[in-house]
Protein backbone atom coordinates (compact mmCIF):
# COMPACT_ATOMS: atom_id res chain seq x y z
CA UNK A 1 0.00 0.00 0.00
CA UNK A 2 0.99 3.56 -0.68
CA UNK A 3 0.95 4.45 3.06
CA UNK A 4 3.52 2.02 3.87
CA UNK A 5 5.93 2.57 1.14
CA UNK A 6 5.64 6.05 1.60
CA UNK A 7 9.26 6.38 4.02
CA UNK A 8 11.13 4.62 0.64
CA UNK A 9 9.83 7.63 -1.31
CA UNK A 10 10.28 11.35 -2.02
CA UNK A 11 7.00 13.62 -2.13
CA UNK A 12 7.36 14.23 -5.50
CA UNK A 13 8.30 10.52 -7.00
CA UNK A 14 4.99 9.15 -5.25
CA UNK A 15 3.16 11.89 -6.48
CA UNK A 16 4.18 10.62 -10.18
CA UNK A 17 3.30 7.37 -9.62
CA UNK A 18 -0.38 8.97 -9.79
CA UNK A 19 -1.48 8.84 -13.23
CA UNK A 20 -4.34 10.51 -14.76
CA UNK A 21 -7.69 8.60 -15.40
CA UNK A 22 -10.42 8.84 -17.69
CA UNK A 23 -12.79 7.19 -15.05
CA UNK A 24 -12.95 5.56 -11.58
CA UNK A 25 -14.58 2.30 -9.87
CA UNK A 26 -15.64 2.78 -6.16
CA UNK A 27 -13.40 -0.74 -6.22
CA UNK A 28 -12.02 -2.41 -9.06
CA UNK A 29 -11.74 -1.59 -12.80
CA UNK A 30 -14.11 0.50 -14.69
CA UNK A 31 -16.13 -1.34 -16.93
CA UNK A 32 -15.38 1.26 -20.28
CA UNK A 33 -12.56 1.77 -21.53
CA UNK A 34 -10.69 5.47 -22.05
CA UNK A 35 -12.49 7.08 -25.42
CA UNK A 36 -15.11 4.86 -25.41
CA UNK A 37 -18.21 6.36 -27.62
CA UNK A 38 -21.49 5.26 -25.51
CA UNK A 39 -22.48 3.38 -22.71
CA UNK A 40 -24.34 0.07 -23.80
CA UNK A 41 -28.12 0.68 -22.70
CA UNK A 42 -28.32 3.97 -24.52
CA UNK A 43 -28.88 4.15 -28.62
CA UNK A 44 -26.20 6.52 -29.98
CA UNK A 45 -28.12 7.14 -33.42
CA UNK A 46 -31.24 7.97 -31.43
CA UNK A 47 -32.60 10.83 -33.44
CA UNK A 48 -32.95 14.49 -31.53
CA UNK A 49 -36.01 16.40 -31.66
CA UNK A 50 -39.88 16.30 -29.99
CA UNK A 51 -41.06 17.23 -26.72
CA UNK A 52 -41.34 15.08 -23.72
CA UNK A 53 -44.33 16.16 -21.49
CA UNK A 54 -44.27 14.87 -17.70
CA UNK A 55 -46.69 15.78 -14.98
CA UNK A 56 -45.66 16.36 -11.29
CA UNK A 57 -48.55 15.39 -8.49
CA UNK A 58 -47.45 18.46 -5.75
CA UNK A 59 -48.49 21.81 -5.21
CA UNK A 60 -46.24 23.87 -7.44
CA UNK A 61 -42.94 25.29 -6.90
CA UNK A 62 -41.19 28.82 -5.90
CA UNK A 63 -37.88 28.27 -6.64
CA UNK A 64 -35.51 27.52 -9.15
CA UNK A 65 -32.26 26.89 -6.88
CA UNK A 66 -32.54 22.87 -5.86
CA UNK A 67 -29.53 23.40 -3.55
CA UNK A 68 -30.59 25.62 -0.68
CA UNK A 69 -33.56 24.61 2.01
CA UNK A 70 -35.99 27.20 1.33
CA UNK A 71 -38.49 26.70 -0.40
CA UNK A 72 -39.84 23.88 -3.33
CA UNK A 73 -37.62 23.83 -6.56
CA UNK A 74 -38.93 23.48 -10.09
CA UNK A 75 -38.99 19.14 -10.79
CA UNK A 76 -35.94 18.34 -12.89
CA UNK A 77 -33.92 21.57 -12.67
CA UNK A 78 -30.75 19.85 -10.86
CA UNK A 79 -31.18 17.26 -13.39
CA UNK A 80 -31.12 19.11 -16.63
CA UNK A 81 -29.36 22.48 -15.87
CA UNK A 82 -26.07 21.85 -14.29
CA UNK A 83 -23.41 19.02 -15.10
CA UNK A 84 -20.85 17.79 -13.31
CA UNK A 85 -17.01 17.08 -12.81
CA UNK A 86 -17.95 13.28 -13.49
CA UNK A 87 -20.57 11.82 -14.96
CA UNK A 88 -21.92 7.77 -13.56
CA UNK A 89 -23.01 4.83 -14.99
CA UNK A 90 -25.83 2.57 -14.84
CA UNK A 91 -24.64 -0.87 -15.42
CA UNK A 92 -21.89 -0.68 -12.87
CA UNK A 93 -22.17 -0.81 -9.17
CA UNK A 94 -20.62 2.68 -9.18
CA UNK A 95 -18.26 3.84 -11.25
CA UNK A 96 -17.82 7.15 -12.69
CA UNK A 97 -16.47 9.04 -16.14
CA UNK A 98 -15.24 11.96 -17.28
CA UNK A 99 -17.30 15.03 -17.88
CA UNK A 100 -16.52 18.55 -16.54
CA UNK A 101 -13.07 16.76 -15.92
CA UNK A 102 -11.14 14.88 -18.68
CA UNK A 103 -9.31 13.10 -16.13
CA UNK A 104 -9.03 12.19 -12.25
CA UNK A 105 -5.72 11.62 -10.09
CA UNK A 106 -5.83 10.09 -7.32
CA UNK A 107 -3.56 7.60 -5.27
CA UNK A 108 -4.06 4.19 -4.42
CA UNK A 109 -5.15 5.34 -0.39
CA UNK A 110 -7.43 8.01 -1.96
CA UNK A 111 -6.57 10.35 0.50
CA UNK A 112 -6.64 13.11 -2.58
CA UNK A 113 -8.15 13.70 -6.04
CA UNK A 114 -7.06 16.04 -8.73
CA UNK A 115 -10.12 16.90 -11.04
CA UNK A 116 -8.28 18.41 -14.67
CA UNK A 117 -10.95 19.93 -16.56
CA UNK A 118 -11.67 20.10 -20.12
CA UNK A 119 -10.96 23.32 -21.63
CA UNK A 120 -14.05 23.36 -24.04
CA UNK A 121 -16.54 23.28 -21.35
CA UNK A 122 -18.72 26.12 -21.00
CA UNK A 123 -21.18 28.17 -19.07
CA UNK A 124 -24.99 28.67 -21.52
CA UNK A 125 -23.38 32.08 -21.60
CA UNK A 126 -20.45 30.72 -23.26
CA UNK A 127 -18.04 31.48 -20.58
CA UNK A 128 -15.38 28.55 -20.18
CA UNK A 129 -15.50 26.57 -16.53
CA UNK A 130 -12.57 27.03 -14.12
CA UNK A 131 -11.15 25.38 -11.33
CA UNK A 132 -12.31 29.04 -9.89
CA UNK A 133 -15.80 27.51 -10.15
CA UNK A 134 -15.37 24.07 -9.04
CA UNK A 135 -13.83 26.10 -5.96
CA UNK A 136 -16.73 28.37 -5.27
CA UNK A 137 -19.46 25.49 -6.04
CA UNK A 138 -17.57 23.55 -3.41
CA UNK A 139 -17.41 26.21 -0.89
CA UNK A 140 -20.97 27.72 -1.06
CA UNK A 141 -22.67 24.45 -1.41
CA UNK A 142 -20.82 23.26 1.98
CA UNK A 143 -21.83 26.67 3.59
CA UNK A 144 -24.95 27.69 2.55
CA UNK A 145 -26.39 25.26 0.56
CA UNK A 146 -28.74 22.21 1.80
CA UNK A 147 -27.04 20.75 5.09
CA UNK A 148 -26.87 17.45 3.04
CA UNK A 149 -23.93 18.63 1.00
CA UNK A 150 -22.04 19.67 4.35
CA UNK A 151 -22.37 16.32 5.16
CA UNK A 152 -21.90 14.50 2.67
CA UNK A 153 -18.61 15.97 1.99
CA UNK A 154 -17.41 16.53 5.71
CA UNK A 155 -14.31 14.86 5.00
CA UNK A 156 -12.93 17.35 2.85
CA UNK A 157 -10.04 19.55 4.38
CA UNK A 158 -8.29 21.54 1.67
CA UNK A 159 -9.20 22.63 -1.56
CA UNK A 160 -6.17 24.11 -4.10
CA UNK A 161 -6.21 25.60 -7.33
CA UNK A 162 -3.20 24.35 -9.10
CA UNK A 163 -4.39 26.15 -12.30
CA UNK A 164 -6.83 27.19 -14.37
CA UNK A 165 -8.24 23.75 -15.32
CA UNK A 166 -6.76 21.82 -12.07
CA UNK A 167 -7.69 21.72 -9.02
CA UNK A 168 -7.13 19.51 -5.89
CA UNK A 169 -9.65 18.21 -2.59
CA UNK A 170 -7.19 16.63 0.25
CA UNK A 171 -8.78 14.62 2.46
CA UNK A 172 -8.61 14.27 6.43
CA UNK A 173 -8.34 11.68 8.39
CA UNK A 174 -10.25 9.49 7.09
CA UNK A 175 -10.08 5.86 4.99
CA UNK A 176 -13.43 7.80 2.71
CA UNK A 177 -12.74 5.62 -0.90
CA UNK A 178 -15.62 7.00 -1.94
CA UNK A 179 -14.73 10.65 -1.96
CA UNK A 180 -13.35 11.25 -5.05
CA UNK A 181 -17.01 9.70 -6.33
CA UNK A 182 -19.30 11.84 -4.90
CA UNK A 183 -17.00 14.71 -5.13
CA UNK A 184 -17.80 13.85 -9.24
CA UNK A 185 -21.38 14.12 -8.77
CA UNK A 186 -21.14 17.87 -7.17
CA UNK A 187 -23.11 20.33 -9.61
CA UNK A 188 -20.46 23.43 -10.93
CA UNK A 189 -21.90 26.64 -10.21
CA UNK A 190 -20.50 29.84 -12.49
CA UNK A 191 -18.82 31.99 -9.89
CA UNK A 192 -19.46 34.87 -12.48
CA UNK A 193 -23.31 34.49 -11.98
CA UNK A 194 -23.46 34.41 -8.42
CA UNK A 195 -21.17 36.94 -7.52
CA UNK A 196 -23.52 39.74 -7.64
CA UNK A 197 -26.21 37.66 -5.99
CA UNK A 198 -27.69 36.21 -3.25
CA UNK A 199 -27.51 32.45 -3.45
CA UNK A 200 -31.10 32.07 -1.32
CA UNK A 201 -32.72 34.77 -2.85
CA UNK A 202 -32.93 34.35 -6.22
CA UNK A 203 -36.46 32.64 -6.37
CA UNK A 204 -37.84 31.98 -10.05
CA UNK A 205 -34.94 34.00 -11.45
CA UNK A 206 -33.71 32.07 -14.41
CA UNK A 207 -29.86 30.65 -13.14
CA UNK A 208 -26.86 30.20 -15.18
CA UNK A 209 -26.27 26.78 -15.87
CA UNK A 210 -23.87 23.70 -17.98
CA UNK A 211 -26.10 21.34 -18.80
CA UNK A 212 -28.00 19.86 -21.84
CA UNK A 213 -30.74 22.18 -21.41
CA UNK A 214 -31.81 25.79 -19.81
CA UNK A 215 -34.90 26.87 -18.30
CA UNK A 216 -37.57 27.76 -21.18
CA UNK A 217 -41.04 29.05 -20.83
CA UNK A 218 -42.59 28.75 -17.34
CA UNK A 219 -45.86 29.43 -15.24
CA UNK A 220 -45.22 29.92 -11.17
CA UNK A 221 -46.16 26.81 -9.49
CA UNK A 222 -47.89 25.18 -12.19
CA UNK A 223 -45.69 24.66 -14.68
CA UNK A 224 -42.21 24.44 -16.20
CA UNK A 225 -40.10 23.69 -19.97
CA UNK A 226 -36.39 23.05 -20.61
CA UNK A 227 -35.21 23.77 -23.86
CA UNK A 228 -32.08 21.34 -25.40
CA UNK A 229 -29.27 23.52 -25.95
CA UNK A 230 -28.28 23.69 -29.48
CA UNK A 231 -24.59 24.12 -29.04
CA UNK A 232 -24.24 21.94 -25.75
CA UNK A 233 -20.36 21.58 -24.95
CA UNK A 234 -20.65 17.99 -23.85
CA UNK A 235 -22.78 16.51 -26.67
CA UNK A 236 -20.38 14.47 -28.46
CA UNK A 237 -18.52 12.77 -25.43
CA UNK A 238 -19.13 9.20 -24.43
CA UNK A 239 -21.01 10.19 -21.07
CA UNK A 240 -23.45 12.17 -23.43
CA UNK A 241 -23.77 10.67 -26.63
CA UNK A 242 -27.67 9.34 -27.16
CA UNK A 243 -29.15 10.74 -24.10
CA UNK A 244 -31.08 14.26 -23.65
CA UNK A 245 -32.50 13.96 -27.11
CA UNK A 246 -35.93 15.32 -26.87
CA UNK A 247 -35.52 19.34 -28.10
CA UNK A 248 -38.28 20.24 -25.14
CA UNK A 249 -39.08 18.71 -21.86
CA UNK A 250 -42.15 20.10 -20.62
CA UNK A 251 -43.72 19.47 -16.52
CA UNK A 252 -47.19 19.89 -15.75
CA UNK A 253 -48.17 20.18 -12.02
CA UNK A 254 -51.13 18.63 -11.04
CA UNK A 255 -52.31 18.53 -7.32
CA UNK A 256 -54.53 15.35 -7.31
CA UNK A 257 -53.08 11.74 -8.61
CA UNK A 258 -56.30 10.07 -10.29
CA UNK A 259 -56.91 13.82 -12.08
CA UNK A 260 -53.52 13.59 -13.44
CA UNK A 261 -53.82 9.95 -14.28
CA UNK A 262 -56.71 10.50 -16.33
CA UNK A 263 -54.72 13.17 -17.60
CA UNK A 264 -52.23 10.85 -18.92
CA UNK A 265 -54.70 8.64 -20.58
CA UNK A 266 -56.29 11.80 -22.50
CA UNK A 267 -52.92 12.62 -24.14
CA UNK A 268 -52.06 15.54 -21.95
CA UNK A 269 -48.82 14.24 -21.09
CA UNK A 270 -46.31 11.30 -22.30
CA UNK A 271 -45.06 9.38 -19.97
CA UNK A 272 -46.44 7.82 -16.15
CA UNK A 273 -44.48 5.74 -13.77
CA UNK A 274 -47.20 3.84 -11.82
CA UNK A 275 -46.72 3.91 -7.89
CA UNK A 276 -50.54 2.29 -7.28
CA UNK A 277 -50.94 -1.53 -7.27
CA UNK A 278 -54.83 -0.60 -7.62
CA UNK A 279 -54.50 1.79 -10.63
CA UNK A 280 -52.07 -0.61 -12.25
CA UNK A 281 -54.96 -3.50 -12.16
CA UNK A 282 -57.67 -1.56 -12.92
CA UNK A 283 -57.35 2.20 -14.61
CA UNK A 284 -55.08 1.32 -17.78
CA UNK A 285 -57.33 -0.16 -19.77
CA UNK A 286 -59.38 0.58 -23.26
CA UNK A 287 -58.76 1.40 -26.61
CA UNK A 288 -56.00 3.11 -26.85
CA UNK A 289 -54.00 0.06 -24.41
CA UNK A 290 -55.45 -2.73 -26.59
CA UNK A 291 -54.61 -1.06 -30.23
CA UNK A 292 -51.05 0.22 -29.06
CA UNK A 293 -51.88 3.64 -28.61
CA UNK A 294 -50.34 3.62 -25.43
CA UNK A 295 -47.75 1.43 -24.16
CA UNK A 296 -48.13 -0.52 -20.86
CA UNK A 297 -45.11 -2.04 -19.50
CA UNK A 298 -43.68 -4.02 -16.07
CA UNK A 299 -39.94 -3.47 -16.72
CA UNK A 300 -37.79 -5.65 -14.56
CA UNK A 301 -34.64 -3.54 -12.63
CA UNK A 302 -31.99 -4.94 -10.40
CA UNK A 303 -31.54 -1.77 -8.36
CA UNK A 304 -31.77 -2.26 -4.80
CA UNK A 305 -35.20 -1.91 -3.53
CA UNK A 306 -34.05 0.53 -0.37
CA UNK A 307 -36.59 0.93 2.55
CA UNK A 308 -40.15 1.99 2.31
CA UNK A 309 -42.35 2.13 5.97
CA UNK A 310 -43.74 3.56 8.47
CA UNK A 311 -41.24 5.69 10.06
CA UNK A 312 -41.13 6.69 13.66
CA UNK A 313 -40.10 9.89 14.90
CA UNK A 314 -37.62 8.45 17.99
CA UNK A 315 -37.14 11.97 19.17
CA UNK A 316 -41.20 11.98 20.30
CA UNK A 317 -41.29 10.52 23.94
CA UNK A 318 -44.44 8.01 22.71
CA UNK A 319 -41.19 6.32 20.60
CA UNK A 320 -38.09 6.52 22.42
CA UNK A 321 -38.79 3.05 23.80
CA UNK A 322 -37.43 0.27 20.99
CA UNK A 323 -40.20 -2.31 22.73
CA UNK A 324 -43.46 0.28 21.70
CA UNK A 325 -41.99 0.38 18.27
CA UNK A 326 -41.55 -3.54 17.93
CA UNK A 327 -45.00 -3.54 19.42
CA UNK A 328 -46.66 -1.40 16.72
CA UNK A 329 -45.55 -3.14 13.48
CA UNK A 330 -47.43 -5.97 15.20
CA UNK A 331 -50.69 -4.13 14.23
CA UNK A 332 -49.43 -3.72 10.35
CA UNK A 333 -51.19 -6.40 8.36
CA UNK A 334 -49.03 -6.89 5.07
CA UNK A 335 -50.61 -10.10 4.01
CA UNK A 336 -54.27 -8.63 3.92
CA UNK A 337 -52.95 -5.08 2.41
CA UNK A 338 -51.17 -7.03 -0.55
CA UNK A 339 -54.12 -9.65 -1.14
CA UNK A 340 -56.95 -6.40 -0.63
CA UNK A 341 -55.61 -3.49 -1.85
CA UNK A 342 -52.50 -4.19 -3.89
CA UNK A 343 -53.66 -7.46 -5.98
CA UNK A 344 -51.05 -9.52 -4.84
CA UNK A 345 -48.79 -7.57 -6.49
CA UNK A 346 -45.64 -6.70 -3.69
CA UNK A 347 -43.30 -8.49 -1.75
CA UNK A 348 -42.47 -7.84 2.31
CA UNK A 349 -39.62 -5.93 2.42
CA UNK A 350 -36.83 -6.90 5.41
CA UNK A 351 -34.22 -5.14 4.55
CA UNK A 352 -32.91 -1.54 4.23
CA UNK A 353 -31.14 -2.77 1.38
CA UNK A 354 -33.54 -4.87 -0.11
CA UNK A 355 -33.20 -6.56 -3.31
CA UNK A 356 -29.23 -7.04 -3.26
CA UNK A 357 -26.41 -8.77 -1.96
CA UNK A 358 -26.33 -6.36 0.65
CA UNK A 359 -29.28 -7.35 2.23
CA UNK A 360 -28.80 -9.05 5.72
CA UNK A 361 -30.37 -12.30 6.40
CA UNK A 362 -30.20 -15.49 9.10
CA UNK A 363 -28.08 -14.91 11.27
CA UNK A 364 -24.74 -13.03 11.54
CA UNK A 365 -21.88 -15.56 10.55
CA UNK A 366 -18.29 -14.95 9.26
CA UNK A 367 -17.12 -11.81 8.24
CA UNK A 368 -20.00 -9.88 9.40
CA UNK A 369 -19.86 -11.73 13.03
CA UNK A 370 -16.04 -10.56 13.54
CA UNK A 371 -17.31 -6.70 12.97
CA UNK A 372 -20.79 -6.81 15.61
CA UNK A 373 -18.71 -8.78 18.12
CA UNK A 374 -16.96 -5.50 19.57
CA UNK A 375 -20.75 -4.00 20.17
CA UNK A 376 -21.78 -7.11 21.85
CA UNK A 377 -22.52 -5.46 25.13
CA UNK A 378 -24.18 -2.71 23.54
CA UNK A 379 -26.76 -4.09 21.31
CA UNK A 380 -29.71 -5.83 21.90
CA UNK A 381 -29.14 -10.03 22.41
CA UNK A 382 -31.72 -10.20 19.60
CA UNK A 383 -29.05 -9.28 16.84
CA UNK A 384 -27.30 -12.25 17.54
CA UNK A 385 -29.53 -15.00 18.11
CA UNK A 386 -32.92 -13.86 15.80
CA UNK A 387 -33.65 -13.17 12.18
CA UNK A 388 -35.30 -10.17 11.75
CA UNK A 389 -38.65 -10.64 10.21
CA UNK A 390 -41.08 -8.36 10.08
CA UNK A 391 -44.49 -9.53 11.92
CA UNK A 392 -46.79 -11.71 9.64
CA UNK A 393 -50.21 -12.77 10.27
CA UNK A 394 -50.03 -16.12 7.96
CA UNK A 395 -50.77 -18.94 9.66
CA UNK A 396 -54.02 -20.33 11.50
CA UNK A 397 -53.57 -17.71 14.58
CA UNK A 398 -53.13 -14.29 11.89
CA UNK A 399 -53.35 -11.18 13.22
CA UNK A 400 -54.89 -12.22 16.76
CA UNK A 401 -51.47 -13.44 17.98
CA UNK A 402 -49.93 -10.79 16.42
CA UNK A 403 -52.09 -8.69 19.19
CA UNK A 404 -51.30 -10.56 21.63
CA UNK A 405 -47.12 -10.65 20.79
CA UNK A 406 -47.81 -6.65 20.81
CA UNK A 407 -49.42 -6.99 24.51
CA UNK A 408 -46.91 -8.45 25.92
CA UNK A 409 -44.17 -6.14 24.30
CA UNK A 410 -46.15 -3.25 25.08
CA UNK A 411 -46.51 -4.39 28.97
CA UNK A 412 -43.15 -5.08 28.95
CA UNK A 413 -42.53 -1.45 28.40
CA UNK A 414 -44.54 -0.21 31.04
CA UNK A 415 -48.21 -0.24 29.61
CA UNK A 416 -51.46 -1.42 30.21
CA UNK A 417 -55.12 -1.55 29.42
CA UNK A 418 -57.25 0.83 31.55
CA UNK A 419 -60.92 1.21 30.43
CA UNK A 420 -60.21 0.33 27.00
CA UNK A 421 -57.27 2.14 26.08
CA UNK A 422 -53.34 1.77 26.38
CA UNK A 423 -51.90 4.06 29.08
CA UNK A 424 -48.50 4.17 30.70
CA UNK A 425 -48.87 2.21 34.25
CA UNK A 426 -46.64 4.80 35.91
CA UNK A 427 -48.17 8.08 34.41
CA UNK A 428 -51.68 7.30 33.30
CA UNK A 429 -50.91 9.08 30.08
CA UNK A 430 -52.96 7.49 26.92
CA UNK A 431 -50.27 6.17 24.16
CA UNK A 432 -51.73 8.24 20.96
CA UNK A 433 -49.74 9.50 18.06
CA UNK A 434 -50.38 11.19 14.40
CA UNK A 435 -49.71 9.76 10.97
CA UNK A 436 -48.59 12.62 9.00
CA UNK A 437 -49.77 12.20 5.40
CA UNK A 438 -49.87 14.26 2.14
CA UNK A 439 -50.61 11.41 -0.27
CA UNK A 440 -54.68 11.07 -0.17
CA UNK A 441 -54.50 7.68 -2.11
CA UNK A 442 -52.35 5.93 0.96
CA UNK A 443 -54.94 6.55 3.39
CA UNK A 444 -56.94 3.16 2.34
CA UNK A 445 -53.48 2.02 4.03
CA UNK A 446 -53.03 3.88 6.62
CA UNK A 447 -56.88 3.40 8.01
CA UNK A 448 -56.91 -0.09 8.37
CA UNK A 449 -53.59 0.05 10.22
CA UNK A 450 -55.16 2.78 12.43
CA UNK A 451 -58.03 0.52 13.23
CA UNK A 452 -56.02 -2.03 14.74
CA UNK A 453 -53.62 -0.08 17.01
CA UNK A 454 -57.31 1.02 18.17
CA UNK A 455 -57.94 -2.73 19.03
CA UNK A 456 -54.88 -2.47 21.00
CA UNK A 457 -56.45 0.87 22.99
CA UNK A 458 -54.29 3.48 21.11
CA UNK A 459 -55.52 6.68 19.95
CA UNK A 460 -54.18 7.26 16.26
CA UNK A 461 -54.74 10.21 14.55
CA UNK A 462 -54.32 10.54 10.45
CA UNK A 463 -53.57 14.01 9.74
CA UNK A 464 -53.25 14.74 5.27
CA UNK A 465 -51.29 18.52 4.00
CA UNK A 466 -50.29 19.51 0.90
CA UNK A 467 -47.23 18.52 -0.41
CA UNK A 468 -45.67 21.77 0.60
CA UNK A 469 -46.46 21.83 3.77
CA UNK A 470 -45.37 17.91 4.09
CA UNK A 471 -41.83 19.23 3.01
CA UNK A 472 -41.25 21.70 5.38
CA UNK A 473 -42.38 19.70 8.37
CA UNK A 474 -40.71 16.87 7.20
CA UNK A 475 -37.05 19.23 7.20
CA UNK A 476 -38.26 20.55 10.94
CA UNK A 477 -39.07 16.79 11.84
CA UNK A 478 -42.65 18.45 12.81
CA UNK A 479 -44.42 14.69 13.45
CA UNK A 480 -45.10 11.83 14.75
CA UNK A 481 -45.21 8.70 12.13
CA UNK A 482 -44.83 9.19 8.82
CA UNK A 483 -44.12 7.19 5.47
CA UNK A 484 -41.28 7.63 3.74
CA UNK A 485 -38.42 5.86 1.53
CA UNK A 486 -35.01 5.31 2.13
CA UNK A 487 -33.34 4.93 -1.05
CA UNK A 488 -30.05 3.14 -1.73
CA UNK A 489 -27.75 2.36 -4.09
CA UNK A 490 -25.29 -0.85 -4.65
CA UNK A 491 -22.75 0.99 -3.23
CA UNK A 492 -23.51 2.79 -0.24
CA UNK A 493 -21.40 5.59 1.70
CA UNK A 494 -21.57 9.17 2.41
CA UNK A 495 -25.41 8.97 2.32
CA UNK A 496 -25.50 6.61 5.23
CA UNK A 497 -24.38 9.29 7.36
CA UNK A 498 -27.36 11.35 6.14
CA UNK A 499 -29.50 9.26 7.18
CA UNK A 500 -28.53 7.47 10.37
CA UNK A 501 -25.81 9.27 12.07
CA UNK A 502 -26.36 10.88 15.48
CA UNK A 503 -24.68 14.39 14.20
CA UNK A 504 -27.90 15.10 11.77
CA UNK A 505 -30.64 14.05 14.68
CA UNK A 506 -31.41 18.03 14.83
CA UNK A 507 -29.83 19.04 11.95
CA UNK A 508 -33.02 20.18 9.66
CA UNK A 509 -33.35 19.32 6.37
CA UNK A 510 -31.11 16.07 7.42
CA UNK A 511 -32.69 12.67 6.32
CA UNK A 512 -32.49 11.08 9.55
CA UNK A 513 -36.06 10.93 9.65
CA UNK A 514 -36.43 8.26 12.37
CA UNK A 515 -34.15 10.43 14.95
CA UNK A 516 -31.37 7.54 15.08
CA UNK A 517 -29.07 8.55 17.43
CA UNK A 518 -26.94 5.47 18.71
CA UNK A 519 -23.06 4.82 18.87
CA UNK A 520 -23.10 1.48 17.67
CA UNK A 521 -24.69 2.71 14.65
CA UNK A 522 -22.41 5.72 13.85
CA UNK A 523 -19.09 3.70 14.48
CA UNK A 524 -20.83 1.06 11.38
CA UNK A 525 -21.74 4.11 9.00
CA UNK A 526 -17.92 5.42 9.41
CA UNK A 527 -17.40 1.71 8.64
CA UNK A 528 -19.43 1.35 5.67
CA UNK A 529 -17.93 4.58 4.31
CA UNK A 530 -14.07 3.58 4.98
CA UNK A 531 -14.89 0.05 3.40
CA UNK A 532 -11.28 -1.15 1.57
CA UNK A 533 -13.24 -3.37 -1.07
CA UNK A 534 -16.12 -4.50 -2.19
CA UNK A 535 -16.42 -7.79 -0.36
CA UNK A 536 -15.60 -6.41 3.24
CA UNK A 537 -18.00 -3.57 2.15
CA UNK A 538 -21.00 -5.90 1.65
CA UNK A 539 -19.77 -7.73 5.13
CA UNK A 540 -20.31 -4.15 6.61
CA UNK A 541 -23.34 -3.09 5.33
CA UNK A 542 -24.97 -6.20 6.37
CA UNK A 543 -23.83 -5.92 9.83
CA UNK A 544 -25.45 -1.99 9.60
CA UNK A 545 -28.12 -3.53 8.14
CA UNK A 546 -29.27 -5.74 10.80
CA UNK A 547 -28.13 -3.26 13.56
CA UNK A 548 -30.96 -1.03 12.24
CA UNK A 549 -33.80 -3.71 11.45
CA UNK A 550 -33.33 -4.93 15.42
CA UNK A 551 -33.66 -1.09 16.26
CA UNK A 552 -36.99 -0.93 14.97
CA UNK A 553 -37.17 2.21 13.53
CA UNK A 554 -39.49 1.35 10.96
CA UNK A 555 -42.90 -0.68 10.49
CA UNK A 556 -41.79 -2.12 7.13
CA UNK A 557 -43.41 -1.69 3.85
CA UNK A 558 -43.29 -3.72 0.73
CA UNK A 559 -40.99 -3.07 -2.78
CA UNK A 560 -41.27 -4.45 -6.13
CA UNK A 561 -38.82 -5.51 -8.68
CA UNK A 562 -40.44 -3.87 -11.75
CA UNK A 563 -40.95 -0.64 -13.37
CA UNK A 564 -44.34 0.03 -14.05
CA UNK A 565 -44.69 2.06 -16.66
CA UNK A 566 -47.58 3.08 -19.30
CA UNK A 567 -46.34 5.85 -22.73
CA UNK A 568 -47.70 6.80 -25.44
CA UNK A 569 -46.18 4.93 -28.59
CA UNK A 570 -44.58 8.20 -29.73
CA UNK A 571 -41.85 7.56 -27.76
CA UNK A 572 -39.31 4.96 -28.01
CA UNK A 573 -36.37 3.61 -25.40
CA UNK A 574 -33.45 1.58 -26.13
CA UNK A 575 -33.12 -2.33 -26.78
CA UNK A 576 -31.22 -2.50 -23.66
CA UNK A 577 -32.36 -1.42 -19.83
CA UNK A 578 -29.58 -0.94 -17.22
CA UNK A 579 -29.80 -2.62 -13.82
CA UNK A 580 -30.98 0.30 -12.10
CA UNK A 581 -33.75 0.56 -14.63
CA UNK A 582 -35.35 2.93 -16.88
CA UNK A 583 -33.85 6.40 -17.62
CA UNK A 584 -36.32 8.40 -19.49
CA UNK A 585 -32.76 11.07 -20.72
CA UNK A 586 -31.63 7.92 -22.60
CA UNK A 587 -35.79 7.52 -24.88
CA UNK A 588 -36.23 9.80 -27.54
CA UNK A 589 -39.12 10.44 -29.63
CA UNK A 590 -40.03 8.66 -33.21
CA UNK A 591 -39.47 11.15 -35.91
Amino acid sequence: MALVAAPLFSAGSLAQEVTPSHGLAMHGETKYPEGFSHFDYVNPEAPEGGTLKLAVVANGFDSFNPFDIRGVAAAGISNYLYDTLLASSDDEPFSAYGLIAESIETPEDRSYVVFNLREQARFHDGKPITAEDVKFSFETLTTKGHPFFRNYYADVSKVTVEGPHRIRFDFGETKNRELPLILGQMPILPAHYWADRDFGDNGLERPLGSGPYRIGDFEAGRSVSYERVKDYWAEDLGVRAGRFNFDRIVYDYYTDDTVALEAFKAGSFDFRLESSAKNWATAYTGERFNNGTIIKEAIEHHRPAGMQGFVFNTRRPVFSDPLVREALAYAFDFEWANKNLFFGQYTRTDSYFENSELASSGLPQGRELEILEPFRDQLSADVFNEEYQPPTTEGQQGLRQNFKIALDLLNEAGYEIRNGKMVNAESGKPLAFEILLFQKSFERVVLPFKKNLERLGIDVTVRLVDSNQYIQRLREFDYDMITQVFGQSDSPGNEQRDYWHSSNVNTKGSRNYAGVSDPVVDELVSKVIQAPNREELVHRVRALDRVLLHGHYVVPHWHLTKDRVAYWNHLQRPATTPKNGIDLDNWWARP
